[in-house]
Order: C-alpha cells, then sequence, then structure tokens
C-alpha cells in the first residue's frame, strides 16, 4: 500500500487537503492531480453508483493517482471490516473513506484488520442543520476514525454527491464537538468559499471534498475546475503549483 501520506493533515494547517472525488478514468485523475487536487476519491462498493469501479479498475486508477503525487481513497457503503480491509489491501488503497451509517465497530474492525488504514467516516447532515451521527462521534474517533467528512443527506435519503450545500452556521456548530479534523463536502464549489470564512478558520477545519464542483462541461473532472477550487480554498498541492 501507498505510504505516500503518514495520515490526514493538521487541522487548519498548511496541509489543508483538496479531494475530488468520483474519478473513473486515467484521465480524470490526472486531471485532478494537474488542478492540484490531494486525493482522489474512487468509489468501490457503492451499489448503483454512477462512478462504481470494479476492484481492479479501482486498483489501477490508485496506481495512477499515486504515479501523480495523489493520494487515493477508496469511498465505500461496505459494512463488513473484514471485507474492507480486504478490498484496500488489493486495490492499495490505505485511506477508506465510510461513506454510509457503518456504526464504531466497523472502524474498530478496519484498523484491527488493516493498522496502516486511514479510516475517514462520513457524518451526514440534514436540511435542517442535524447531524445524525454527531453522537457517535467519539466512538468513531475511540475506534480509530483519523478524520471526518461533513456532507448532506437530502431529504429523500441520497448522501454523497447530492450538489446540496450545508449551512455554515450548523458546520461550526458540529464541528465545534467533533474530536478529530473534518472535511467540508457538500455543494463545495470555487464561488462559495466566501461563506466558509469562518468554517476555514476552525481549528478542525482539514480541507474541501468536492465532487459536482471538480467538473467540467463535460461532467468529467476537469483541471480547470479543480484549479479554481485549489486557489480559492487555498489547499496543500494548489499552493505549493502556485509556487513552483
Amino acid at each position: 500500500m501507498s505510504a505516500r501520506h503518514p495520515g490526514p493533515p493538521a487541522a487548519g494547517g498548511p496541509g489543508t487537503l483538496l479531494k475530488a472525488c468520483g474519478a473513473v478514468s486515467a484521465r480524470e485523475v490526472a486531471a485532478a492531480a494537474a488542478g492540484g487536487a490531494d486525493c482522489v476519491g474512487l468509489w468501490h462498493g457503492i451499489p448503483g453508483g454512477r462512478a462504481e469501479l470494479a476492484e481492479h479498475t479501482a486498483r489501477g486508477l490508485a496506481a495512477e493517482a499515486r504515479s501523480h503525487g495523489v493520494e487515493p481513497v477508496l469511498v465505500t457503503f461496505g459494512d463488513d471490516p473484514a471485507a474492507l480491509a480486504a478490498a484496500a489491501d488489493r486495490t492499495g488503497v490505505r485511506w477508506v473513506q465510510l461513506h454510509a451509517y457503518q456504526l464504531p465497530r466497523v472502524v474498530g474492525g478496519l484498523r484491527e484488520r488493516a493498522p496502516g488504514a486511514v479510516p475517514v467516516k462520513v457524518l451526514h447532515v440534514d436540511g435542517g442543520g442535524r447531524c445524525l451521527e454527531l453522537r457517535l462521534a467519539d466512538a468513531y474517533a475511540r475506534a480509530g476514525t483519523e478524520m471526518f467528512l461533513l456532507d448532506t443527506a437530502t431529504a429523500d435519503g441520497r448522501v454523497g454527491s447530492t450538489g446540496q450545500a450545508l449551512d455554515a452556521v450548523g458546520v461550526l456548530r458540529i464541528a465545534d464537538r467533533l474530536p478529530r479534523p473534518f472535511l467540508l463536502a457538500g455543494g463545495v464549489t470555487a464561488a462559495r468559499r466566501a461563506d466558509y470564512d469562518r468554517v476555514v478558520e476552525h481549528p478542525m477545519f482539514a480541507g474541501v471534498d468536492v465532487d459536482t464542483g471538480a467538473r467540467g462541461g463535460d461532467g468529467e473532472l476537469s483541471e480547470t475546475a479543480v484549479t479554481e477550487l485549489s486557489r480559492a480554498w487555498r489547499t496543500g498541492r494548489g499552493r505549493r503549483k502556485e509556487r513552483s
């Protein structure tokens, strides 16, 4: 497995991350990398998902990401720790984003079977600003979660890649109670950056996770769109790219 990144960056520090999610081709991975993305999300174990990848495809794109200096992230609804550990091993991916409603024991089971894994647990926020799993945040951290990701849960039950933005005030209320750094997702764009000034200043803010806002008019991950995001949110590789 990759050893390029030892783990998540310090919250709010110069290593602030930009994750471009839902790559399905080497071209998209290369575009995300060229735009300054730090991580690329690869969907595996999301039945019916528009960006779902077969295991061999995820393995190939993970290798492609590493060749560009980008960390691959396995994004999954899976809840079997043994199967998750095996998939991470076979694809060569360390970062595993648990994107459904997996319980803390799933995180713990993954860490037991794959001690080098970096679990990222999504916390879902509804239209009223309520975080459905916030009461479990400490348990997730004790189980081995290294980073949280705040994302929208829609009224009709959709989670992930909804394009619906989270309210900054609600994000701050949740962030104050998190024991680990978090990525912000949910309708993130370059144009909306100013709406989240206080979120970016929060000591637990670690970066952004973008799908819809990282795409061009053809629906693919776009170097131009990712570059705009990187500049607006002042993320790690993007800042280094500007200086080079």
